[in-house]
């Protein structure tokens, strides 16, 4: 199911215009890793899922969007997993530290949720990454963020950066590290500008 609407969706957005992909020579070759990425509507969230393909993303969603069952149905099918931000419980580490240490690769939307605002990073990506011991990724994308836009071929872009191997001993340094994937976030978003 995942690649069957992978590789549509890949076509569907191919007939809007091709994205361009900088960089993604910097992803790891094996192993276990999380993307964080820039969000400001559900396109960024095919743009980047197929820009992997054939590997897999699988994806931390809000838990709102598993509300009715064909919906949490399709998003399970396409690698999604619920998670509740205003109460987040176990599951917020245990399913990606579980996905991570079986070599899988997990999609973070940092800043918690759909905007064209800067937003102050969660910590979420920062300690996943170092729960499971692997690599950040950070990731940008321009482009379009709805129907609206794809069909005016706006212009997509979707930029990787080089991974981030963390280590910390405490809060401090975990919030450290958070500001330091925020600021390399919006280097890439920067670089996105001046193309």
């Amino acid at each position: 199911m995942y690649y069957f609407c992978g590789y549509l969706a890949k076509l569907m957005l191919r007939l809007f215009g091709r994205i361009k992909v900088i960089n993604k020579s910097s992803l790891p070759t094996s192993g276990g890793y999380v993307i964080a990425c820039t969000h400001s509507g559900w396109v960024d969230v095919l743009q980047l899922g197929t820009a992997l393909l054939p590997m897999k993303i699988h994806y931390m969603a809000k838990k709102q969007l598993f509300g009715k069952k064909v919906a949490a149905w399709l998003l399970q099918k396409l690698n999604a997993f619920p998670v509740d931000r205003d109460n987040p419980g176990p599951s917020v580490l245990k399913i990606p530290q579980r996905l991570l240490a079986e070599g899988k690769v997990v999609g973070i939307f940092p800043s918690g949720t759909r905007t064209s605002e800067q937003a102050a990073l969660k910590q979420g990506a920062i300690t996943i990454a170092l729960r499971s011991q692997v690599p950040v990724i950070p990731a940008a994308y321009r482009g379009p963020n709805n129907v609206k836009e794809l069909f005016m071929r706006k212009k997509a872009r979707l930029i990787f950066g080089e991974p981030m191997y963390v280590t910390a001993k405490n809060k401090e340094e975990r919030q450290q590290l958070t500001q330091l994937l925020e600021q390399n976030i919006g280097a890439l978003e920067k670089t996105l500008d001046q193309m």
